[in-house]
Order: structure tokens, then C-alpha cells, then sequence
């Protein structure tokens, strides 16, 4: 790859039933600004544009175009966090506002929450831990622990993992990698 080409992968687009509840849950739980929104010209659907960066126009955009009764699509939507505090809000935030089927799981790597937002699209919300294991990796997790609790289990699941490293010597590895392409 030239070093001048580095695409960044900036935002994604969900279709919805509902587009009135899914901005207000976007908005509600995770602090997005409703960027802009109409009607498309080329793409006859109303759209909603919304971004958490003033350097983004959307990072996240909505079109009520699913077709009644379709399953959703998406694998999941993540969003990321700096704490456990924030993460257990982001449960809190996404409950009130019509979250179903919420769980915790400890990844190692990663501490997250998954839910359903009202229109049944996975959401994670996640931090990052300074450890990094071989993914897929799940242990339950229960964000009633106290953040040492949750801080020392963590490590002792990634130390634990045969593909155990420490973040920074993954992220060497990875920049070593990225170069040679």
C-alpha cells in the first residue's frame, strides 16, 4: 500500500422503521447532534445525519427505508468510552430510553456492554484495556463490581490467555506490519 493511501472509516448508516425514536435514542444515550435532515433527492427516504465531532458532519446516519417487518442488518454499532463510570451510564442511558437484551462481557482487550436499541440493532459500547488477547474472547461481566474488582478479574483473564500481550507491543507489531505492506 502507498504510504499516502490511508483510508479511515469515518461513518455508517442504518436503516430504520422509526426514524423519529432512533434519533432520540442516539441522541439521548450516546450525546449525538442532529447534524442535518430531510428528504433525499436521489434517495426518496427521510434521512438523519448526526455526529458527536464538529470535525464530522455524521457519524451516524439514519434512513427510514426498512421495509416493515425486516430484520435488521447490522452486526453491531459500537461506541467507545474511557471508563467504567461511563460505561455503566451508557447502560443506565440505553435502558431508560428502550434498550433490550443487555449484557456485559469482558473481552480482555476490551470491557463491553451489548444491548438492542429500539428498533433491535446490537450496540456495544466499549473501553479499552492496556492488554491485548487473541479475539474472540468473552467472559461474563458484572458492572455492579467495584472498578478494582472489574480492573484485577480483567487482567487475570489476559494474562491468563496464551496470546496474551501488552497493548503496546501489539500496537509495535502492528505499525511493523502496516509498514512492510
Amino acid at each position: 500500500m502507498p504510504p499516502s493511501y490511508s483510508p479511515r472509516l469515518a461513518h455508517m448508516g442504518i436503516a430504520c422503521f422509526d426514524i423519529e425514536r432512533m434519533i432520540d435514542f442516539y441522541t439521548s444515550v450516546f450525546g449525538l447532534q442532529l447534524t442535518d435532515r430531510g428528504v433525499g433527492f436521489t434517495f426518496p427516504y427521510p434521512l438523519a445525519f448526526m455526529s458527536a465531532r464538529p470535525d464530522q458532519h455524521h457519524q451516524l446516519a439514519l434512513a427510514q427505508n426498512r421495509p416493515a417487518g425486516a430484520p435488521s442488518t447490522v452486526m453491531q454499532l459500537s461506541f467507545k468510552v474511557d471508563t467504567l463510570d461511563e460505561l455503566r451510564e451508557a447502560q443506565a442511558r440505553a435502558l431508560a430510553k428502550g434498550a433490550t437484551k443487555m449484557r456485559g462481557l469482558n473481552h480482555a482487550n476490551a470491557i463491553s456492554i451489548y444491548c438492542l436499541d429500539p428498533e433491535e440493532n446490537t450496540v456495544e459500547v466499549y473501553l479499552d484495556t492496556p492488554w491485548y488477547v487473541t479475539q474472540p474472547h468473552g467472559d461474563p461481566l458484572d458492572l455492579d463490581q467495584p472498578d478494582a474488582a472489574i480492573w484485577a478479574e480483567t487482567e487475570r483473564i489476559a494474562k491468563a490467555d496464551p496470546t496474551f500481550l501488552p497493548l503496546a507491543e501489539w500496537a509495535a507489531r502492528f505499525e511493523a506490519r502496516q509498514r512492510s505492506l
